[in-house]
């Protein structure tokens, strides 16, 4: 009984420590994954951005797969404004094998991702943020060379249809940055579907 009851304390404590996570103005710790060309990718590389839109997304989620496109276009609008998408794969692969790391570069490759496409070997980095969705966003502002938490959450009203989104969470967080502002929401939910984590 006392070993259940340990068990329990220790689960409780881990799901307790990932689902908090970053809260908007924490500083970010830096990371070093895969990407899709076989280089490692860290936030430090970004030093000389304004920031940086780091999306938990993955292959197989149809949550995912709607906003593939969106993010194309908005890793487009604003790395040339210096905020840069960094995509990451949270999702263990022997859980669904269409998000393997070879399943990512033929699936970064067909969609012509324009971002780094990274892998989260081992699932270390997603517990730090809290990220609990694909896709879930956290937008980082590089502030006098610390990555601080802006904005988290969605990332616009209408994960069905592009064409209908009222809200566009994201774009407007990244505009109120570029314009010296506090992103209003900072946060909002994020819609998706569940990272895939062994039992």
């Amino acid at each position: 009984m006392k070993k259940v009851f340990f068990t329990f304390t220790a689960l409780a404590l881990a799901l307790s420590i990932q689902a908090q996570g970053y809260s908007i103005g924490d500083k970010a710790a830096d990371f070093n994954l895969k990407n899709v060309d076989g280089k490692m990718v860290s936030l430090k590389d970004y030093a000389d951005k304004k920031g940086v839109v780091v999306i938990f997304t993955c292959n197989h989620c149809p949550y995912s797969v709607l906003y593939e496109d969106r993010i194309v276009e908005l890793d487009k609008e604003f790395k040339a404004k210096g905020f840069p998408v960094v995509a990451i794969n949270p999702n263990d692969p022997e859980l669904y094998e269409s998000d393997s790391y070879e399943n990512m570069i033929v699936r970064a490759k067909e969609k012509g991702f324009t971002f780094p496409y990274l892998f989260d070997d081992g699932q270390k980095v997603f517990p730090l943020y809290g990220a609990t969705k694909t896709p879930h966003v956290y937008v980082l502002n590089n502030d006098g060379g610390t990555f601080k938490v802006a904005y988290i959450g969605a990332i616009d009203d209408n994960s069905k249809n592009a064409g209908a989104v009222k809200d566009a969470y994201l774009k407007n967080a990244i505009n109120s940055l570029l314009k010296g502002k506090t992103p209003s929401p900072a946060t909002t939910k994020a819609i998706g579907c569940g990272i895939k984590v062994k039992s």
